[in-house]
């Protein structure tokens, strides 16, 4: 058996920001990576948005690692070369009776450290974003997009500068904790046992699956898995928006949001469909109902404009129809097995919160 010190279960953005602050603490690392490559599931199939840290409960890790996140993310970015751009985004009101929704988000922005709202009158819409049709609205200067795959290079980069590793199609089969150790079995082309004296389980959709096969971690820390598939019309054409779009009627764990991409072009979504695995499939049938959904705010969009973009499953601890779970990072206080952190239910806002939660988890780590 092999010992190592750090391992880290899972090449995604947070997996490979974890990787990266634990690199810079002067540990040895090895990511163990399912897949052939880095980022192949949430973290390259989702909206690439700088969010602000808006709406989330107060004081809840969502609320807290996004806003610190997203203030570390505009320092990394121009010092590593990845690209992004601080876009702006316009919370929209089609109905006088959605202004008091603006007015709570407001209020939840400020007491969430983001002061930065400003409020715009039916006048400021029809100027700022003509397309759009909007009683009144809430611009925020600080959320932005970025390039998710740079983004994720330039942690693994910064993480192998400092002799961190990855491991490729190396899934964890399971593995038993141990007072000094936690001792993983993982498949491949070249199965190996390997010892740890620290694991991140940072597995993303299939992290309480990983976490199950454990033994010695305690069922009852493990959470559900549910999986939440998020489809993304792109518009044909020149965009006809300034900025991302969010209407209030779509809610924020659901609905059809305008985002753009680096290279101008425009997405519509996510709407949400629960289902039992992981399977990307496009569902065509949909598409009456974005149309329906889009034009209550852009009125304008012409029939067949919609072109079938990208699916994105979101990692959800809780199941239909329950109130939205916060991110659940648990340490060795939670669970009782020394150098293990587990991370679940890290959906959105998690590609703008993790280098924040990868600070956490440091923290929890004892090597803050």
């Amino acid at each position: 058996m092999e010992t190592l010190d750090c391992a880290v279960i899972g090449a995604g953005v947070v997996g490979l920001a974890i990787a990266r602050r634990l690199a810079l603490a002067g540990r040895e690392v090895v990511v163990l990576e399912a897949e052939s490559s880095i980022g192949n599931h949430t973290s390259s199939r989702n909206s690439e948005v700088i969010h602000a840290g808006i709406y989330y409960p107060t004081g809840s890790l969502r609320a807290r690692m996004c806003v610190a996140g997203k203030q570390a993310l505009y320092r990394y970015c121009p010092e590593h070369g990845v690209e992004h751009r601080r876009i702006t985004k316009a919370i929209v009101a089609t109905a006088e009776d959605e202004i008091p929704t603006l007015h709570k988000y407001k209020e939840q922005a400020e007491r969430n450290g983001v002061l930065d709202l400003q409020w715009l009158t039916r006048d400021d819409m029809a100027a700022l974003e003509p397309n759009v049709t909007a009683v009144a609205g809430l611009l925020s200067p600080s959320t932005g997009i970025i390039d998710s795959h740079g983004l994720m290079l330039a942690y693994q980069g910064d993480a192998e500068a400092r002799c961190a590793s990855i491991v490729f199609q190396s899934p964890v089969l399971g593995g038993e904790t141990g007072a000094d150790r936690t001792v993983l079995r993982v498949g491949g082309s070249d199965p190996m046992t390997l010892g740890c004296r620290i694991v991140v389980n940072a597995a993303g959709l299939t992290a309480p699956a990983v976490a199950r096969s454990i033994q010695g971690l305690p069922e009852a820390t493990i959470p559900p898995q549910h999986f939440c598939k998020g489809h993304y019309y792109v518009l044909t054409g020149r965009s006809p928006f300034g900025r991302l779009v969010y209407p209030v009627g779509s809610g924020l764990w659901h609905g059809v949001h305008v985002t753009l991409d680096l290279g101008g072009q425009v997405k519509f979504g996510p709407d949400l469909q629960w289902q039992d695995t992981i399977d990307y499939t496009f569902d065509t049938s949909r598409e009456s109902s974005f149309y329906e959904s889009i034009r209550h705010y852009f009125p304008g969009l012409p029939d067949g404009a919609l072109q079938p973009g990208y699916t994105g499953i979101r990692p959800k601890i809780t199941a239909k129809g329950e109130p939205a779970a916060d991110f659940m990072i648990q340490g060795p206080r939670d669970h009782g097995v020394p150098g293990m952190v587990n991370l679940y239910g890290i959906e959105s806002p998690g590609l703008t919160s993790s280098m924040a939660i990868a600070d956490y988890v440091a923290e929890l780590l004892g090597l803050a």
